[in-house]
């Protein structure tokens, strides 16, 4: 939701209020509020108040990652821990996945951070 906003709000261009974006990406109105409230705080868009008003980029699109989008909303991406939670418990020599849930998780994250807001919107 934060990235499809950002990448709304990049393309636009003219101001573009909440409800454009609930109604373009089909989302909740009142989620999607909350989120706009988190990218505001953390200084990654500004709002004005009006009824010409909305939603502007605070950074430039090329400079907002995807990975700092994600881990914004969902912390830190975990790239070596258990996909079952066991940690030291594990009744197993070796994982039953083998590194795939690693791997996976370090490829997720190469991809979101050389991925810019930029990229989804050229």
């Amino acid at each position: 939701m934060a990235m499809h906003s950002l990448a709304l709000i990049a393309k636009s261009k003219k101001m573009i209020n909440a409800v454009e974006i609930a109604d373009t990406m089909k989302f909740s109105k009142n989620h999607l509020s909350k989120v706009l409230q988190v990218m505001a705080r953390y200084q990654y868009i500004s709002s004005i108040r009006g009824p010409k008003g909305g939603f502007v980029l605070k950074k430039n699109a090329d400079e907002i990652t995807l990975l700092e989008v994600y881990e914004m909303f969902e912390g830190k991406i975990q790239t070596e821990n258990c996909a079952m939670h066991y940690q030291e418990k594990c009744p197993f020599n070796t994982c039953v996945f083998g590194s795939m849930g690693d791997n996976f998780s370090k490829a997720f994250e190469s991809y979101l951070r050389n991925k810019t807001i930029a990229d989804l919107i050229n």
